[in-house]
């Protein structure tokens, strides 16, 4: 396979991108990374705090997505939307929102691997299983080749009604399963006796823990992780030993590969990287990315720095090593391997469309209700508001907005059929010809008194009435 030009790449060697990794993804040219080995969010749904900063793990769709992604993952990435869809319906509205997140990252991550290429992505047991669905869904069931388990041991206190839980998942996907590199790597496997087996043509060695043969490296990878009094520890909460990515960038890159890290942090796939003489890129928007980076390298003997004049410089092209907050310009002219998602300019709000998920529901249960009830308006059956489900009166992929003039309490069987793609007006002649349907009137009704509640939230908004139910 002819190597890419200097002129197809559209970014150098050893860059941190600082700031939100979508845009620096979509800049990026097609096909033209080697290996992707990544350790993202976990969607554990609270905050990391340490010595050197903080992040949040916490996801909404009012913070965390863009309102076109899903229109547009509905019109290209159907899989996709339907995998999010699904979750946000079944799992919750967090989980939905962190994979819409991912999803159009993950394109991204696609459509710049070059044919040979792979993709390491880190996850454990919180939002593993949509994860896994989500990455079948944009690289294809037939290229996932591994789910990596790594075993790391450490102290904490002992669960009374759980197994503790010391492993990580490392889902690995290939761009091409005909094409993508592989370094086969080796690991001992010990005897169980004190003497050799003495196989024929076998090669067989000693240590101090006895007799052992090599062997094929198994899909489950015993690492230390990295502990509080470790000298690889920076300080950074979710940090990862070095030897674990060290291992991934063995397997799947070749000297002078190029190697990205979207989500950079502490930068141990970097320094992997920069061990093992490979080209890499680094993104994050963690405020102290940039200043570990340049120190780790110097820890590894791998670059020394005056490292207060860097952060003098704001580390911006010194020496070898690129800091930058834009993103690059696509030069590749080549088709598109994957649609590329566009947004729209955003048009600004007025305070009442600014008004989120649970806020929206808490003004729908008052106007739906009926005695302690609520009353569905999809069906007229009157439930307790935990039966209830926020969802749109006309479908987002219609054009249907996201504020409270275009939602609708459900019950949650009717939520379910309703789907991503009907009207409500068509949930409710889906719910006649099924025998769904409890009380039409009712139904109505309940749209009417969601759509009067919406016009006195526009109209009424400076009241403080209104502003009492809205707090």
């Amino acid at each position: 396979m002819t190597d890419l030009t200097e002129v197809q790449l559209n970014f150098k060697n050893r860059t941190l991108y600082h700031g939100d990794n979508l845009d620096f993804l979509r800049g990026m040219n097609s096909e033209t990374v080697h290996l992707i080995a990544t350790d993202p969010p976990f969607k554990k749904q609270r905050d990391f705090h340490d010595k050197k900063g903080a992040f949040s793990d916490k996801w909404s769709w009012d913070e965390d997505v863009h309102p076109d992604w899903m229109d547009s993952l509905f019109d290209d990435w159907r899989t996709v939307y339907e995998v999010i869809d699904a979750a946000n319906h079944a799992y919750g509205q967090d989980m939905g929102a962190f994979l819409c997140f991912m999803a159009v990252r993950l394109i991204e991550m696609h459509r710049i691997l070059r044919p040979d290429g792979s993709l390491y992505l880190h996850i454990d047991h919180t939002a593993h299983a949509w994860v896994k669905c989500l990455l079948d869904a944009v690289f294809g069931q037939k290229n996932f080749l591994n789910e990596i388990v790594w075993c790391y041991k450490s102290g904490g206190a002992s669960p009374k009604r759980h197994f503790s839980r010391k492993h990580d998942t490392i889902l690995l996907y290939v761009k091409n399963k005909q094409t993508y590199r592989f370094n086969p790597q080796q690991e001992k496997s010990y005897n169980r006796g004190l003497k050799p087996y003495r196989f024929s043509g076998v090669k067989e060695y000693q240590d101090e823990v006895g007799w052992y043969t090599l062997v094929g490296m198994k899909d489950y990878w015993n690492i230390n992780m990295i502990g509080r009094t470790s000298a690889e520890r920076t300080g950074y909460p979710t940090q990862k030993p070095l030897a674990l990515y060290e291992r991934i960038v063995k397997v799947s890159s070749n000297e002078g590969d190029i190697v990205l890290d979207p989500f950079c942090g502490c930068a141990t796939t970097c320094v992997a990287a920069e061990k093992l003489g490979r080209r890499w890129v680094g993104m994050d928007r963690w405020p102290k990315a940039p200043d570990v980076i340049l120190e780790r390298l110097e820890e590894n003997g791998l670059y020394a720095v005056d490292l207060e004049s860097a952060r003098q410089l704001c580390l911006l092209h010194l020496g070898d090593i690129h800091l930058e907050t834009t993103p690059p310009t696509r030069s590749d002219d080549k088709e598109e391997t994957v649609p590329y998602l566009k947004l729209k300019t955003p048009i600004p709000k007025e305070p009442w469309e600014k008004l989120n998920t649970k806020q929206i529901r808490a003004l729908l249960e008052r106007a739906q209700s009926q005695g302690d009830k609520v009353v569905c308006g999809g069906c007229g059956r009157a439930l307790e508001n935990a039966f209830m489900e926020v969802d749109h009166i006309m479908p987002r992929v219609d054009g249907g907005v996201n504020s409270i003039v275009n939602r609708i309490l459900l019950c949650s069987p009717c939520n379910r059929d309703k789907g991503g793609t009907l009207t409500l007006h068509g949930l409710r002649r889906k719910n006649r010809k099924c025998g769904w349907m409890h009380n039409e009137n009712e139904a109505k009704d309940a749209q009417q008194w969601a759509g009067d509640m919406a016009h006195r939230v526009r109209a009424e908004w400076d009241s403080a009435e209104v502003q009492n139910m809205v707090v």
